[in-house]
């Protein structure tokens, strides 16, 4: 058994696996007794398996999983620790923005007795304002309105040992928002800074419609406020049209009236607008719910460079 298993997902990053695969064995050499390093390739449409697969052959700590199809780089995190032999599991993405040279300085955090070791990003090189922006205002909102803390200004570089694998690996989610997940099973955990580095070749795998997607499952997985907000929005919209009938009757026995045309469509225009929104929030959660239900995997292994059997990953319990 190696002491650390280091997960890479990789999609369509055909240019990145070997320089990366170069930084993060430069990185680990001599570092741990024991080290393998384990590629997802989550369904890429170029030559990133062809690549793996060369690095397998060459490196004999080189194992990798390629996905039937493209079922997203949450599921890939997850393959990658399902399948990691590692007393120690650290998850890096494969587009070298977060640096392996970290890496060591986790390790060294975990042998003082820390279970948790997670990146927390100083600077962030490369990226538009608005994106920088948008980050930091969800990472804040989400601290706000949830019951678990979750690190702001950190993603899924991190470094998890034997008893936070252990437990992660029992979570049953479908929508998996990992860096949560880590969060709320505990343990000692601390963090290590970084600066996090510009994207040098390819393109982003996060586009705003992806973003959104990911903020969404982050929210419904570990807070009900949106629920409680849909409830006290309810309260107030009711509590506004019982005073306005009130009004309405009370002028109508004074004798004062008006056509009322624009009055009358705002009232409705707004309460079908909020009936709407709630309905929608509404949705969110049972769409979850219902994913949840069909009980369907996470994930399904296409291909194995080691030559082990296994399509569906093993089965989490309900409970």
């Amino acid at each position: 058994m190696p002491e650390l298993t280091v997960v890479i997902p990789e999609y369509n990053e055909e240019n990145n696996v070997v320089p990366m695969h170069g930084r993060l064995v430069d990185a680990l050499a001599e570092l741990v007794n024991g080290l393998e390093i384990l590629y997802v390739d989550d369904g890429s449409s170029d030559g990133t398996w062809a690549q793996i697969c060369g690095l397998a052959e060459r490196d004999p700590q080189v194992r990798g999983l390629r996905f039937a199809r493209n079922f997203g780089h949450q599921a890939a995190l997850t393959a990658g620790v399902d399948a990691a032999r590692g007393r120690a599991v650290v998850i890096i993405d494969g587009d070298m923005q977060d640096p392996p040279e970290v890496i060591p300085e986790m390790v060294a955090r975990w042998r003082e007795g820390f279970e948790v070791v997670y990146g927390q990003r100083e600077k962030r090189e490369g990226e538009t304002w608005f994106k920088r922006v948008t980050a930091s205002l969800f990472y804040r909102i989400l601290q706000r309105i949830t019951n678990v803390e979750i690190p702001v200004d950190t993603g899924d570089f991190r470094l998890m040992g034997p008893r936070a694998v252990t437990a992660f690996r029992a979570l049953p989610e479908r929508n998996r928002f990992i860096r949560g997940l880590v969060s709320w099973i505990g343990f000692p955990q601390t963090a290590v800074l970084y600066h996090r580095q510009a994207r040098q070749t390819g393109e982003t795998k996060f586009p705003v419609r992806k973003m959104i997607r990911f903020a969404l499952d982050g929210i419904t997985s570990f807070s009900f406020f949106p629920l409680r907000l849909a409830t006290w929005t309810g309260f107030a919209v009711s509590t506004f049209a019982f005073l306005y009938i009130v009004v309405v009757l009370a002028l109508k026995a004074l004798g004062v009236s008006w056509l009322g045309y624009t009055s009358l469509m705002a009232s409705i225009l707004f309460l079908g607008g909020v009936q709407l929104l709630m309905i929608g929030i509404l949705g969110e959660y049972m769409a979850r719910i219902f994913d949840e239900v069909k009980r369907r995997p996470l994930y399904l292994v296409g291909e194995r460079t080691d030559g082990e059997e296994g399509v569906i990953p093993p089965e989490r319990p309900l409970a």
